[in-house]
């Protein structure tokens, strides 16, 4: 199991027919297909979740003394979910912050 992270890079507005800009971020389709940021967001907590039930499935397998699961590749495994974690909830605590910060401005 390993977690992949490309490279989000954010190409000049494009303006459709219609006047309104369109962005694709990370070849997850444009704003107004239904991806964008919240498909960006929702494969990504996917991740983080499929990395912590790897994780916990391997640490269960280490128990068991299961022969064909090292205790190198568990730590490495435990350590990648704890790590997506952080960054999630880094990620949680600046959207919590940012809506606080719109929804405390003066109008």
């Amino acid at each position: 199991m390993d977690l992949k992270l490309t490279p989000v890079t954010m190409p000049s507005p494009i303006r459709s027919s219609g006047g309104v800009a369109a962005r694709s971020v990370g070849g997850a389709g444009a704003v107004g297909d239904g991806g964008g940021f919240s498909g960006v967001l929702k494969s990504a907590l996917d991740s983080v979740s499929a990395a912590q039930n790897d994780a916990t499935r391997m640490q269960q397998e280490v128990t068991m003394e299961n022969p064909s699961v090292s205790l190198e590749s568990t730590m490495v495994a435990i350590q990648k979910a704890q790590i997506g974690f952080a960054a999630t909830l880094n990620v949680r605590n600046r959207m919590v912050q940012a809506y606080t910060d719109i929804m405390n401005m003066q109008v």
